[in-house]
């Protein structure tokens, strides 16, 4: 699952902000909803899936949103060390490494093991005995190796040693306690305490609290004036302006309240402020892995005097001549705005080697935009080398720049959301209008006041993908045109549904109007919030898919919009398959002509090869029941696998009684009206085709196939019949007969949910071919398969095997693949034999085993 996956599931429909509505600059909390013409009701509608599809634009790439993609990863990282359970033996522990983060997923190697990642295995941080390094000894737990591996080392301790020198080792707070699993993100809480550079002074700083975490952007309070909100700022969690507390007097710089603040308070009340908030920081500090993704300032190569061009952060609508007017250190220079008045206003910016917004002299003229002459100029037509001779001064060389033209993926017309420069407590939809190397043009659909067009870098922080506020709980100020054309349609209906027509509007209770109150899972459009879908471990799991891959899903996605809860649970549920091929294409069959679906397409990863389908998928949350009912089916597995019924102990389905081979059996009968079960021969009756020559020519059909299309479509070649045994043979034939090292460990240690192979193995072909003419016609084959099938354990007969040439402890090591490939079986009849003879193990272990 890609780290994307787990913020677009996390959505929430939230109530917007309406342009009547007048937040205040600090917060922008649409909190009153009873202003006038009903606008929280129309606000309540908007949708951006409804308003792209209106305006025809698209949404700009979530990889494009550097800041956001980071706010999303993990606080652990690749090549920590951690404690964990043996899975072999639960009373002892080993170390392990982590190889890759997933959300609150880690994917671990046991230490030993070096670059073998056969027996690699995922576990969830919140539900799985992980421990710091360390904590056996603590505790003292037996710290022991893995089984497969204890004979690969003399000694173990001396091994540990080296291995664990110099390692980085997993937080202990982000494996135990109130902290556990979250990201860094999440760590931060209201009332922690920051420290906050000035804005002009990069040597004075000041202790700030967070007021409000919105995804990582933090409304951040001077501490000594905590009664008011008119000095709020907003920042951005990765901002190089923020340091952890004591980083000031580590450094040995001025703590200091800013200058615009300083007269406000006596010396005295600063300096109590001060003690306190450094002491509360010391009980309660906030964890160092928030500050981790900060990126280190690199040296500017700067002089005073030099000139350039920089976007106007007072007015960020325009672009200007500037110079350097203050070199701090190798990191810090100061860039004022150039003003030739006699009593010039100087608007200065403190920047460093990688501030956004500063540029080299010429480049509007080389990208065509325009640049605002300095005020006080008197020239008519600004020319660069005239202005340098007129100051005397020298341009920027280029080295001092970062990539000019970097536009990380936008386009003109995209659609994402943007702070309000005027309000930065405001996100307003916005829409990009022009893309200039690494700056671009915003156009705020839904903004308070109408304003021009205002300049942002490609990597600011104050921009968010599409949906971002709503994942986040946050009100989005829509378009006006939206609003406009809703206000007509509530007007006249919803009073008419909703109000007798005898009472004044004006007259009404207010507890009586239909105004949407906030509810406590933030959502306000019911009707394409999805509730909580939860995966019942328990439930019958079917043949597509792996119970043990179902056990470590989380129990629950949601709630959230329709769309991309469901999204994100079949998405897991396909990488919960035997073969995510298969069950993608059985997805592709589930619609109905009743539903509001809408079309997305899903990925399926299987053995080193990626597919792709269009699902359809429901909008609105009356069609998610029956939905996740169809899909089920089509799986053949429990229908409250997942639902949003909560199954406790026993299913209301009784699912537990039935075997695999059970269930298959009575899907089955019903499936062969429509196509056999996977691997079905329906190609007997033809029983003297060469299957090497007919392998040969389905492998052609699907390699012909996946060249016109990556996609998974099960009407690409001939019947939907056809395409499952072509997609299997195929990639038997591709790849093999081996299965994967998750595979291996599921078949041996869930007999119950064996996969069910869709093809005969490669090796198989040259036997098979050799021994053609030898073996008895096709008919003779089945009577014989029949009379070797027990019908129950008890029935066992030893002179049954003889007549096949199989001894009785050869019994017990038959499998599903040489059942099918030596006795010629049919998959149902395979299944059934399959069954009996574990039935036959575990009579014989039960008796025998002691």
């Amino acid at each position: 699952m890609e780290t994307r996956a787990s913020f677009i599931a996390s959505m929430r429909e939230t109530q917007q902000l309406s342009p009547e509505q007048d937040p205040s600059p600090a917060n922008g909390d649409g909190e009153h909803f009873d202003s006038d013409e009903g606008s929280s009701i129309e606000d309540a509608d908007f949708n951006w899936d409804e308003f792209l599809e209106e305006t025809g634009a698209s949404a700009a790439p979530h990889t494009s949103f550097k800041h956001v993609e980071i706010s999303l990863q993990s606080s652990f990282q690749p090549g920590m060390k951690l404690e964990v359970a043996n899975k072999s033996s639960p009373d002892t522990y080993w170390v392990a490494t982590i190889i890759t983060t997933c959300g609150q997923l880690l994917l671990l190697r046991y230490c030993g093991y070096g670059d073998d990642r056969r027996a690699d295995f995922w576990c969830d941080v919140m539900t799985a005995d992980l421990h710091p390094v360390g904590w056996c000894t603590q505790n003292n737990k037996v710290l022991m190796p893995p089984e497969a591996i204890k004979e690969k080392y003399m000694d173990w301790t001396e091994f540990l040693i080296q291995d664990l020198t110099g390692a980085r080792t997993a937080p202990a707070n982000l494996l135990e306690g109130p902290l556990r699993g979250k990201n860094p993100v999440d760590l931060i809480t209201v009332d922690s305490l920051i420290e906050l550079q000035d804005s002009q002074n990069p040597f004075q700083y000041w202790i700030v609290s967070v007021v409000e975490n919105v995804g990582g952007r933090l409304r951040l309070r001077y501490v000594g004036l905590e009664e008011t909100e008119s000095y709020d700022q907003w920042l951005f969690y990765l901002d190089c302006r923020l340091r952890p507390v004591g980083w000031c007097q580590e450094n040995k710089y001025r703590m200091d309240p800013p200058a615009d603040i300083y007269s406000l308070k006596t010396i005295t009340e600063w300096k109590c402020a001060l003690e306190k908030s450094l002491n509360d920081a010391a009980n309660f500090p906030l964890p160092m892995e928030v500050f981790k993704d900060h990126a280190d300032l690199r040296n500017h190569f700067f002089t005073v005097g030099m000139k350039l061009e920089a976007v106007n952060m007072r007015e960020p609508f325009h672009i200007c001549p500037a110079s350097v007017t203050k070199v701090f250190n190798n990191h810090y220079l100061q860039v004022t705005i150039d003003d030739l008045r006699p009593e010039p206003s100087k608007i200065s910016m403190l920047c460093h080697a990688d501030s956004l917004g500063i540029l080299p002299i010429q480049w509007c003229l080389k990208n065509g935009v325009n640049l605002t002459p300095p005020k006080g100029y008197s020239g008519q037509d600004f020319d660069w080398a005239d202005y340098q001779k007129q100051c005397g001064a020298e341009a920027a060389p280029h080295l001092c720049f970062r990539n000019t033209s970097f536009s990380r993926g936008f386009t003109k017309n995209m659609k994402l959301e943007a702070v309000n420069p005027r309000n930065p407590a405001e996100i307003c939809v916005a829409s990009i209008t022009s893309v200039k190397g690494r700056l671009m043009w915003l156009h705020l659909e839904g903004s308070q006041m109408p304003s021009p067009e205002y300049i942002v870098d490609v990597e600011s922080m104050d921009i968010f993908p599409v949906g971002w506020c709503e994942a986040n709980a946050y009100n989005l100020t829509p378009p006006h045109k939206a609003v406009l054309r809703r206000k007509r349609r509530i007007a006249v209906v919803q009073p008419e549904k909703q109000l007798p027509s005898t009472v004044p509007v004006e007259k009404i209770p207010h507890d009586l109007c239909p105004v949407p109150q906030l509810d406590t899972t933030g959502t306000i459009n019911g009707r394409y919030c999805c509730p909580q879908l939860y995966i019942n471990h328990r439930c019958f799991s079917g043949p597509y898919l792996n119970k043990g891959r179902i056990a470590e899903l989380p129990q629950s996605v949601g709630p959230g919009k329709c769309v991309l809860v469901l999204k994100e649970v079949l998405s897991m549920v396909i990488n919960a398959a035997y073969k995510p091929g298969s069950v993608l294409r059985e997805l592709q069959l589930v619609e109905d002509p009743q539903w509001n679906f809408q079309e997305e397409t899903l990925k399926a990863k299987y053995r080193g090869k990626t597919y792709r389908a269009t699902v359809k998928i429901v909008r609105t949350s009356d069609q998610v029941a029956d939905f996740c009912r169809r899909v089920c089916a089509k799986l053949e597995c429990c229908p409250n696998l997942f639902s949003p019924v909560l199954v406790a102990e026993v299913c209301p389905e009784n699912c537990s009684i039935h075997t695999k081979t059970k269930y298959t059996y009575y899907y089955g009968k019903r499936k062969k009206i429509i196509k056999p079960p996977i691997g079905e021969n329906n190609n007997m009756k033809g029983g003297h085709v060469k299957p090497a020559r007919r392998r040969k020519r389905r492998k052609s059909i699907f390699v012909q196939k996946k060249r016109r299309s990556s996609a998974v479509d099960s009407n690409a070649a001939g019947s939907a019949e056809e395409s499952e045994e072509d997609e299997a043979d195929a990639m038997e034939d591709e790849t093999g007969s081996e299965e994967t090292s998750s595979e291996l460990r599921d078949d041996q240690t869930d007999t119950s949910s064996a996969e069910v192979p869709s093809a005969r193995p490669r090796r198989a072909v040259t036997l098979r071919a050799s021994a053609e003419l030898d073996r008895p016609p096709a008919p003779e084959r089945a009577r014989r398969s029949r009379r070797a099938q027990p019908h129950s354990g008890s029935e066992v007969d030893k002179g049954t095997p003889a007549k096949e040439d199989i001894d009785g402890q050869a019994l017990l090591l038959l499998t599903l693949p040489t059942v099918q490939e030596c006795m010629e079986l049919k998959l149902g009849p395979a299944i059934k034999l399959c069954h009996q003879i574990e039935r036959v193990k575990v009579a014989f272990y039960a008796q025998y085993a002691n």
